[in-house]
């Protein structure tokens, strides 16, 4: 295999999706895993096959590949601004079954000049930060007061909250949505969906009481973070970056053809920028664009100069935008080079 590679073992992939459905389904949640870790339409087809009831994608970009594949039904997380992004999504309206997110008016207000003459309104969810920092409102009463100006705006439909959990607050979580949830109600104002998401909470679905959805996206593959998390063990994780070992300037130092490039500079809170399969105790210290520098000092490892070693990088997701292609080794050992159709549609 020439490197650097990202090949995707899809038994495992098979076995995480099959497990996300399964919890899903003992919680009472619908499945609606995020694309934005593999981007690749025919494994969002999987997903779908299993259980799921849509997906979802972060950007229009990624929403527009995976409707020309024929996914019927896609929440797009992100608050859209714009005319250009805005006359883009009401032509994705007309391809699937499309529901949006936003948090603030001036986005609604948006939303609304784009689809008051629409055929059918345009399902709107409430982002709502509960504790993660991030996009949202910052109360169950400003979810409400976004929500009544959602209903009240031509060519919107109110349908519901949606938001980004920090991790194991599930408690925490649930009660701010359920009060939300209950403003919402006493107002005259069907909720009816509730949507969480985030791979390490999948061991805590059940404490979402108020949800009716979790996404998730980064368990489809998984990667190095999730393992420090104890969200998965290695096995578990399906893609990895094949590099080669090109230079042994010294015992103690082995050069990858795998560098930022391929691997990534994101941390995540690691020590070294991914776990090599071959060698646990070996560690990849630094990156340059076209190299990794990889510590020996831990280990009685020492490869030889052309040998190949699989990496399981620290942050999955990110890695995926990297490569053009994916390697797919099917169960029967098969290979298979597809395309990464939503790669680098950050618009």
């Amino acid at each position: 295999m020439d490197t650097p590679a990202l090949v995707v073992d899809l038994a495992v992939v098979e076995r995480n999706i099959a497990a996300f459905q399964a919890l899903a389904d003992a919680a009472g949640l619908a499945a609606r895993p995020h694309v934005k870790t593999h981007k690749i339409p025919a494994l969002a087809q999987m997903q779908v096959a299993a259980g799921a009831v849509g997906i979802t994608c972060q950007k229009i970009g990624e929403a527009e590949v995976m409707a020309e594949a024929g996914l019927a039904d896609i929440l797009l997380t992100y608050n859209i601004l714009g005319a250009e992004k805005l006359a883009r999504l009401r032509a994705l309206a007309g391809r699937c079954r499309l529901s949006v997110t936003c948090d603030n008016a001036p986005v609604a207000q948006g939303l609304s000049a784009a689809f008051a003459d629409a055929p059918a309104p345009l399902e709107v969810l409430v982002e709502c930060d509960t504790g993660a920092g991030r996009c949202g409102v910052q109360s169950p009463a400003a979810a409400l007061a976004l929500a009544q100006e959602i209903d009240a705006l031509p060519g919107l439909a109110f349908g519901g909250l949606m938001t980004y959990p920090p991790m194991a607050e599930a408690g925490a979580v649930d009660a701010w949505l359920a009060e939300a949830r209950d403003l919402c109600l006493a107002a005259g104002l069907a909720c009816p969906r509730i949507s969480t998401g985030g791979t390490p909470n999948l061991g805590d679905l059940s404490a979402f009481a108020t949800a009716t959805e979790h996404r998730a996206g980064t368990y489809v593959y998984n990667d190095r973070s999730l393992i420090a998390r104890g969200a998965c063990r290695a096995e578990d994780c399906a893609a990895v970056v094949m590099a080669t070992v090109v230079s042994r300037p010294s015992p103690a130092r082995a050069i990858l053809d795998a560098g930022s490039k391929a691997l990534s500079s994101d941390l995540l809170g690691l020590e070294g920028f991914g776990l090599i399969r071959e060698a646990p105790g070996a560690r990849i210290a630094s990156l340059s664009e076209e190299h990794a520098i990889v510590d020996l000092s831990g280990t009685d490892w020492q490869p030889q100069i052309g040998a190949v070693v699989s990496i399981i990088p620290n942050h999955v997701c990110v890695v995926s935008n990297l490569f053009p292609a994916v390697t797919l080794v099917h169960p029967d050992g098969r290979r298979e080079e597809v395309p990464v159709a939503a790669r680098g549609r950050l618009r």
